[in-house]
């Protein structure tokens, strides 16, 4: 596909083009969640503990899918996003039909890395090529729009993934939903155009393009982050070795030795993206919305993939049930969640900035008391009903409550993703949503995911099987964090804004 090309005039292309990224992200998040739905049957056929699952569903996936991104957007910036997307769409596919063919748990966690190192081209190329669609007054919105691939996904994966595997094994539901996005994948190259970077801003400069290589002095803090990096990688490779083969005690070598290698791929890329590192890394606005959407994903993220176990182990629902009960709350509350956000989001900025990070962060706020509650919708119906009510009244409660937490929990994406847009010229855009993918998923899922599992075997001497509840418990907190962070960002954006 030729880049660059001007960008269509027709509103019904603009439409087509979101609505093909919008099926490529719910296969990205169909084949990255799927392993919550089938965690119960992978604990049980691999003899997994709960800290184990959860690396399996984080760092095994979120260490090269956070990393690689910034090279692979970098080269979006330059290259055919189209192109980009497509074969990452089919590398990321290919490994998850892998993963139904995994004899070990060793050989599974080398599965799920390789279906990061897949959806690492498949995120950032897409948020530039919706900016380059869309203007800027309909960007929050469009983003929104396709981060309904998000409960798409989610809901699909659940649904076909869990009924899949009641009826023909877990094997079977990888392998089904892998060769789907293989068979996708020609339909994004030979149908989507690359439009011209910055086309559809308030006014398109001619001269952008070359912006991307301003001069060298220009990448003084990016080159010093990755320097940062790469000293981080060599004291963690020294220890590793010390460890290793002078028995010192400075931990578990591979522990160091995966420290290493994951800073070093973050100091190199970092390197590559210097420029682009070097303008968005020093404005505060940058780290608040990182790290406000960072902290949000941990409980995003870590509750997705562990509600299904939950499910089973405190609602004594089966995986069949949970099939159904689960992927409608994730479709219907997700869908919802996400347009609001964006919707809302966009017709507040017309009086501030602020309101990007401000809507999420008011969400947040609203989302744990909620969660919580619904965990506890036995509880809840027993205060209402003589005689306590029923299981199937309780089950009901639940799902009526879960809808609202878990829409409220998505309703950053778009708001978040457009205000990230807007803090580089178009140019970068890409390499700048890498920045903060990076920043956001290897926060958000590698520890989201890793916590609940870690903090479910810590608390399960006291609380036996319901030592997942209590640690889903604990991580409401980082709710509480990220509407902190997001405030903060609300009075910072006006001044970091680029149009």
């Amino acid at each position: 596909m030729t880049t660059d090309a001007v960008a269509p005039a027709r509103p019904g292309y603009r439409f087509y083009v979101l609505a093909v990224l919008v099926l490529v992200y719910m296969l990205n998040f169909l084949d990255r969640q799927i392993i919550g739905i089938l965690g119960p049957r992978l604990i049980e056929d691999f003899g997994l503990t709960d800290t184990e699952f959860g690396l399996l569903g984080g760092i095994a996936f979120a260490s090269v899918y956070s990393t690689l991104a910034i090279p692979l957007a970098w080269m979006a910036d330059r290259f055919s996003r189209v192109w980009i997307m497509t074969g990452a769409l089919a590398v990321w596919s290919g490994f998850t039909a892998l993963c139904g063919t995994a004899q070990n748990f060793t050989q599974l966690f080398l599965f799920r890395m390789g279906v990061g190192v897949g959806e690492s081209g498949g995120v950032a190329p897409a948020y530039s090529l919706i900016a380059d669609y869309f203007p800027p007054h309909q960007r929050a919105r469009a983003l929104a729009a396709f981060a309904f691939g998000i409960p798409l996904g989610m809901a699909a994966g659940t649904l076909v993934g869990g009924l899949l595997a009641v009826a023909y094994g877990w094997r079977t539901s990888f392998i089904v939903v892998g060769l789907a996005g293989v068979v996708l994948a020609p339909l994004l190259l030979f149908t989507i155009r690359d439009p011209k970077r910055g086309a559809t801003d308030v006014a398109p400069p001619a001269e952008t393009a070359p912006a991307a290589a301003p001069a060298a002095g220009d990448a003084g803090v990016g080159r010093l982050a990755a320097n940062v990096m790469f000293g981080v990688a060599a004291i963690a490779a020294a220890l590793a070795a010390l460890n290793q083969f002078a028995g010192l005690a400075f931990g578990d070598a591979r522990v160091l030795g995966f420290g290493a290698l994951l800073a070093l791929v973050i100091g190199v890329s970092l390197l590559i993206a210097r420029t682009t590192a070097s303008a968005v890394l020093p404005k505060k606005s940058f780290w608040l919305l990182a790290l406000g959407a960072a902290s949000s994903s941990v409980c995003g993220y870590g509750v997705a993939g562990w509600l299904p176990t939950f499910f089973i182990r405190s609602f004594d629902l089966t995986l069949s049930q949970i099939s159904w009960y689960y992927a409608g709350i994730v479709l219907i509350g997700g869908v919802a969640g996400i347009w609001l956000g964006g919707a809302i989001a966009d017709k507040l900025a017309k009086r501030g900035k602020g309101a990007y990070p401000l809507t999420p962060a008011i969400a947040f706020l609203i989302s744990a008391p909620l969660f919580i509650a619904a965990m506890n919708s036995d509880w809840l119906i027993a205060q209402v009903l003589p005689g306590g009510g029923t299981h199937v009244q309780a089950l009901t409660l639940a799902f009526l409550i879960f809808l609202i937490p878990t829409g409220l929990n998505l309703a950053w994406l778009g708001p978040v993703t457009a205000a990230v847009q807007h803090l580089v010229p178009a140019p970068m855009r890409s390499t700048a949503s890498a920045l903060f993918l990076l920043i956001n998923n290897l926060l958000g899922i590698a520890v989201g995911f890793y916590y609940f599992g870690w903090m479910s075997d810590l608390l399960a001497p006291r609380f036996g099987d319901e030592s997942l509840r209590w640690a889903i418990y604990t991580g409401m907190g980082f709710y509480i964090l990220a509407s902190i962070l997001l405030i903060g960002a609300s009075r910072t954006l006006k001044r970091d804004w680029v149009d």
